[in-house]
């Protein structure tokens, strides 16, 4: 690990190198009907991609610049790799393929092909020797920065997988003929072609081998890490995917870079505790050969041609894979293989692994505080272990699975991990208050959703975020709490209440702002449900309230998120106000139906809303008897029913539905009328 970390450092230290910079150029391929074209002035080039519409296929060869024309070549999506999303649908894509420096390029179809578009890349050779770096046993890698990867080109950051089960093989398609010094060229290349071109996050491969021997590093995000990368469709997560510069259909590559091949994948193999020799069943994540879920049979060390409709990685270097695996099975020795945990605390735990020799294992248990609470040894190559944990209070604990210094010891966790502590939700409502005690927004409600226990601490800041003094410091629990902010005494302004939520490990913060304005005091609405029929009851409504300062105000009704009207807008002087509204629009009554009166008022502190119900009934309520003798009545809506019998009068409040309305004594004779509460009156009821 220190060496590690000092290789590190000294990389970061190193000043960026300066690289020839790719570029890419998509041209559209006039068809015009022809079945075997040649474009006229193709930009310079090195390396070309094509895509495609259509059922057909397509071919092409290109033109050295010493006029010397290629082989035809299949430009067919040999590379059904798996994008990062599919941002062209219904295209088909190519490989991008290393042509050398070229001038020229020709095109054959055949069958249905509508579209063509054709991507030149070119890469500039670079004269600056690559250096390598070597991670935690890893073979020597040449690092992106060292290659010249474009950073600035990546569309998101990696996504990472919860293992490495198995690797993938692949070629890059292209031209054999290149030197030691273009390789870098190659990658930067393909980097630009799969981001640029193809619309992918980053270049596709985990890793690039050349056929001299060198490892380069590929997408980023670390190459000890199960970095999903996009270079077999349905088949990214889980697994390494490494490609040889190239094309190996006719011959497998040179032996260095099979013995670099080799050496890369014993050491990531082993990283992630895979026996090489090993085969697994893998449910495909969907493609064209293998829809979503399908279980596909794979080796530990498969080629492309495994999981899709591919020729990839050649049939030479396919081949070869089950020698390769071999060496690689051989490299490294001693070696630990498929350790797995089975079990929760509070209950048996079962730990099992695979040796590639006999030798003496132990395995550690300790809780988060590092604090040893279980140990199992043994000597063999099955090791195994049952735990009997039943004791363990629940959490978190830390394992490790050694077998001496010369294997790479396992670690993992077993018990739930821990949830990150998080404020998932905060909010406060109303954002302004004016607590002067008339009712009307007086009071802020705070509500925040823990993701974890916590202990919670609000703390108040005037606009200068000057702490003005702790409004609460409290533990709670997981979930949703509220609490109530009333600034009695506290001045007109702008304020922040910062949530703090702490717990052993982690401190969270949310930040919210509250305004408290006094400006507004008095809000009355009355009454709050009108009857604008001219009957001479509650046939307006009257808006009255007092202002502080001089403010402008703005008077609308709405009805839910619609304006009906604007009833008032323009600046008011401080002191009484007093609006009335009949109930009418344009000389247009309403219709009945809820309705708000929203108050908008503006002044050098911001802008806040009240809101006010008002009811339009026109309609008066329904009364019908059930029984006068039981005083059974039945009600169309909330009203205040009067009982009248001789010089007595009764009167009570009744919700809609059948009631009974209570007297103190029997009566034979009485009238019953009612009225809801925009004044409407019933027919009257006489019982005889």
């Amino acid at each position: 690990m220190k060496a590690f970390l000092l290789a590190a450092v000294a990389l970061l230290a190193t000043p960026a190198l300066a690289h020839a910079e790719a570029t890419l150029t998509m041209r559209e391929v006039p068809l015009h009907g022809a079945r075997t074209l040649e474009s006229a002035s193709p930009p310079p080039f090195d390396m070309v991609g094509l895509h495609w519409r259509g059922s057909g296929t397509v071919m092409f060869r290109t033109r050295s610049l010493s006029r010397r024309w290629s082989e035809w070549h299949p430009a067919a999506p040999e590379a059904e790799d798996g994008p990062d999303h599919p941002t062209q649908p219904g295209w088909r894509i190519g490989d991008p393929y290393w042509t050398g420096d070229a001038n020229a390029i020709a095109y054959r179809l055949r069958g249905s092909v509508t579209r063509l578009r054709a991507y030149f890349v070119e890469t500039p050779v670079d004269d600056l020797p690559p250096r390598r770096l070597s991670i935690a046993g890893s073979p020597p890698v040449i690092t992106r920065l060292s290659w010249g990867a474009d950073e600035s080109i990546r569309r998101a950051a990696p996504a990472y997988a919860p293992a490495v089960r198995y690797a993938l093989v692949h070629h890059t398609a292209g031209s054999n003929s290149y030197t030691r010094s273009q390789s870098a060229a190659i990658v930067r290349g393909i980097e630009i072609y799969h981001v640029k071109g193809n619309g992918w996050n980053d270049i596709g491969y985990n890793f690039l081998v050349d056929k001299y021997g060198q490892i380069f590093e590929g997408r980023y995000g670390g190459v000890d890490k199960n970095v999903v990368g996009a270079h077999a469709q349905g088949f990214n997560t889980g697994s390494v995917g490494v490609a040889v510069l190239g094309t190996y259909n006719a011959a497998a590559p040179p032996i260095a870079a099979q013995k670099a091949l080799a050496n890369l994948l014993a050491w990531r193999l082993d990283l992630a505790h895979v026996d090489p020799l090993s085969t697994l069943t893998v449910a495909s994540g969907g493609n064209p050969r293998y829809p979503p879920g399908v279980p596909v049979f794979l080796h530990a060390i498969s080629g492309h041609r495994d999981t899709g409709f591919t020729s990839c990685p050649g049939n030479a270097l396919y081949a070869r894979l089950g020698a390769i695996a071999r060496t690689v099975a051989a490299t490294g020795l001693p070696k630990l293989y498929s350790p797995t945990v089975t079990g929760q605390p509070g209950g048996p735990i079962e730990f099992r692994a695979r040796l590639s020799a006999v030798l003496p294992w132990t395995i550690t248990v300790a809780d988060a505080g590092g604090r040893q609470v279980g140990s199992a040894f043994g000597t063999g190559t099955d090791v195994r272990w049952l735990w009997d944990a039943t004791a363990l209070p629940p959490g978190r604990y830390a394992w490790t699975l050694a077998a001496g210094d010369t294997v790479r010891p396992a670690t993992g966790f077993v018990g739930p991990a821990p949830v990150p502590l998080t404020f998932k939700r905060a909010g406060v409502k109303p954002t302004a208050i004016s607590p002067n005690g008339d009712g009307v927004a007086d009071k802020a409600t705070i509500t925040y959703t823990l993701s974890a226990p916590a202990t919670v601490t609000a703390v108040l800041e005037d606009a200068a975020g000057t702490d003005l003094g702790t409004l609460f410091s409290q533990t709670r629990t997981t979930g949703t709490h509220t609490f109530v902010f009333s600034a009695d005494a506290i001045s007109d302004g702008r304020y922040a209440i910062v949530l703090t939520a702490s717990s052993r490990k982690t401190t969270v913060t949310r930040t919210l702002h509250v305004t408290v304005d006094r400006t507004v005091s008095g809000l009355v609405l009355s009454p709050a449900a009108i009857s604008p029929n001219g009957d001479g009851r509650n046939d307006a409504a009257t808006l009255s309230f007092t202002l502080a300062r001089g403010a402008t105000v703005r008077v609308d009704l709405r009805q839910s998120s619609r304006t009906i009207t604007t009833l008032l807008d323009g600046t008011e002087q401080l002191g009484a106000q007093s609006l009335a509204w009949n109930g009418t629009v344009a000389e247009q009554r309403v219709p009945d139906g809820s309705y708000n009166v929203v108050v908008t008022v503006t002044t050098p502190l911001g802008t806040t809303s009240y809101s006010l119900p008002l009811r339009v009934d026109t309609v008066a309520p329904r009364l019908t008897a059930v029984s006068f003798v039981r005083h059974v009545f039945r009600l169309s809506e909330p009203a205040v029913v009067t009982l009248k019998a001789g010089r007595r009068s009764y009167r009570h409040a009744f919700r809609a539905g059948v009631f009974t309305f209570p007297v103190a004594r029997a009566a034979r004779r009485y009238t019953v009328s009612a009225v809801d509460p925009a004044g409407n009156v019933s027919r009257t009821l006489r019982a005889r």
